[in-house]
């Protein structure tokens, strides 16, 4: 395809935080949108303020596989061919005083619940689109999220979250080298500390600056700073780039 304007992309989890900004990124660059999350109150005002027009606000759980079909039908019904999915969904279940279970205190509740959205979530809807797919696609984007927490064992977040998030790593990889052949990018983001509604579950904001001081760039990232290489990912100048992982972190890793 010759620009953004024809193209249409597909946000799992695009209701607020980091979702949300990636959206508006995207529609900046003139694409289409099919804005997905659990609740259509949550994207409907948002869709909304997106520039452009011809948006979507699609209810759906990425974990059932019959609403993550139903949705892709919607979207091509509406919107036509689907150019790139971000699957931003996520969940992190932890205690009400904002702790982690620890591995020996984790219910098979929590766990299962954490992987059906996280990394179940993930699949099902990398699975649609590698399905629906022809035999070639002309700017093919999926962009994954995975976590600076599967990366280095986490410290505010649950054994479930990292095992889910490490996953997503591993998923990326395969569908990476699988759907090269037809011209589709596969690539995933690790977000650091990131100011949004996932990381205020276990830290309060009096916290910020000694969180901040163990991030060489000295601050908390922002949704913004995470949808600009989501941004990149997707745009034609990422043509040349599969199979990695993007840290969005400010130095908190660094490899």
């Amino acid at each position: 395809m010759g620009g953004t304007e024809q193209r249409t992309a597909l946000v799992t989890g695009g209701g607020g935080g980091i979702g949300a900004a990636v959206c508006q990124a995207l529609a900046e660059d003139g694409m289409r949108l099919a804005v997905l999350d659990r609740s259509r109150d949550a994207i409907g005002d948002l869709v909304g303020r997106l520039p452009g027009a011809g948006h979507l606000a699609l209810a759906a759980d990425v974990a059932d596989e019959a609403q993550v079909r139903r949705a892709f039908d919607q979207v091509q019904g509406a919107l036509g061919p689907i150019t790139a999915l971000v699957t931003a969904a996520g969940v992190l279940m932890l205690r009400p005083d904002g702790a982690r279970n620890l591995v020996a205190d984790t219910d098979i509740a929590e766990w299962q619940t954490t992987q059906d959205v996280n990394a179940t979530g993930t699949f099902l809807c990398c699975r649609e689109f590698a399905r629906r797919l022809p035999d070639r696609l002309d700017g093919g984007r999926i962009v994954t999220f995975s976590s600076v927490a599967a990366q280095l064992g986490g410290y505010r977040s649950s054994a479930s979250y990292i095992a889910s998030k490490s996953a997503i790593l591993g998923l990326t990889k395969a569908l990476a080298r699988e759907l090269a052949p037809r011209n589709v990018t596969v690539n995933a983001v690790a977000p650091g500390l990131i100011d949004a509604p996932m990381l205020r579950l276990s830290l309060d904001p009096a916290d910020d600056e000694r969180a901040s001081a163990q991030i060489p760039l000295g601050r908390l990232g922002t949704p913004e700073d995470v949808a600009a290489a989501v941004r990149f990912l997707v745009s034609p100048g990422a043509g040349y780039i599969t199979g990695v992982t993007i840290d969005v972190n400010g130095g908190y890793r660094m490899q």
